[in-house]
């Protein structure tokens, strides 16, 4: 009878064997069942009560197994529309595969219909201002100019947001996208002031809010990582050196974020580009032995980082 089996290191999901065929790995029991003999019975001897066979244990937290570790490498894939990362374990096996979806044509038209919208407007406030020269006073009518590029900046922004796709963050077990372990959503179309998403588990719970303020930015760059009830669970902080360095330099400066657990100064990890001509990263969280911070969160805060700051 055919039997699977999931590797608890890497999470790759095979025919039952002694070791994983791609990171070598022993292999836990097979998921599926498996044909048994029954014990003989011997005269004279008790009856054999119910079986209870050993099944491997899930990952701490109840998470996969291929999120199960201090440090992960990543590789974002050139020539492609959309953002797609390829996540590797220390012996460079591949464990998951991340897709952040452009929607190139849906948000193209989006963009072209919010400016036909504000065009049109545009240009009915522009004659509704030429037949009432003469019949207002020149002092109303600079206000009046004012409030009609306000409002064709309003309608722009509106028609292009409302008609467009939010651009969610997907972790798959694999490029074939069968099985799905971790969303990123955005929460909002439009960003004035603080920047939210959430992240949730393969059933669709929301287990963190990620966050950023635009004017923190400014200064130094700051995401937030909270549970959904408002705790707060660890701040990634740009590097103060390279926050000064690409201040000067731009995004030419290799990125460097520092991981902090809660809203202390205790450092969980930290999250590095490596300086190549391919978009590599490290996410090394080794700081923190005791895994206090959710290794879901670690990566999918670490993806963010990449593609949020439009890097």
């Amino acid at each position: 009878m055919s039997t699977s089996a999931r590797c608890p290191k890497c999470g790759l999901v095979q025919s039952s064997r002694e070791s994983c065929k791609a990171c070598g790995a022993p292999l836990p029991a097979a998921d599926a069942p498996l044909l048994r003999t029954a014990p003989p019975i011997v005269p004279g001897a008790p009856l054999p009560g119910p079986q209870t066979w050993a099944v491997a244990a899930p990952a701490a937290g109840g998470t996969d197994p291929a999120f199960e570790r201090d440090r992960f490498l990543l590789r974002q894939r050139m020539l492609s529309v959309n953002q797609k990362y390829e996540v590797w374990d220390e012996a460079g096996q591949p464990i998951l595969f991340v897709e952040r979806p452009a929607h190139f044509l849906r948000n193209l038209g989006a963009l072209l219909a919010g400016l036909a919208a504000g065009g049109v407007l545009g240009l009915l406030l522009a004659l509704l201002g030429r037949a009432l020269e003469g019949r207002v006073p020149s002092a109303l009518m600079v206000p009046y100019v004012v409030l009609a590029i306000l409002a064709v900046i309003v309608t722009l922004l509106l028609v292009g947001a409302g008609l467009s796709q939010k651009r969610h963050i997907t972790f798959y077990r694999d490029d074939s996208k069968r099985e799905r372990l971790l969303e990123i959503e955005q929460d909002h179309k439009l960003f004035l002031v603080s920047h939210t998403y959430t992240v949730r588990d393969p059933d669709g719970v929301p287990i963190a809010i990620l966050a950023k303020n635009v004017f923190t930015d400014i200064l130094r760059k700051r995401w937030t990582c909270d549970t959904p009830a408002g705790e707060r669970l660890c701040v990634a902080k740009e590097s103060m050196a390279h926050a000064v360095v690409s201040r000067l330099m731009g995004k030419l400066f290799p990125m460097n974020f520092v991981f902090y657990l809660g809203s202390g100064n205790t450092v969980a990890g930290e999250f590095n580009r490596r300086f190549t001509l391919l978009e590599r990263y490290v996410l090394d969280l080794s700081a923190d032995s005791s895994r206090r911070l959710d290794r879901r969160l670690g990566l999918a805060l670490g993806i963010m980082l990449d593609t949020g700051e439009r890097r």
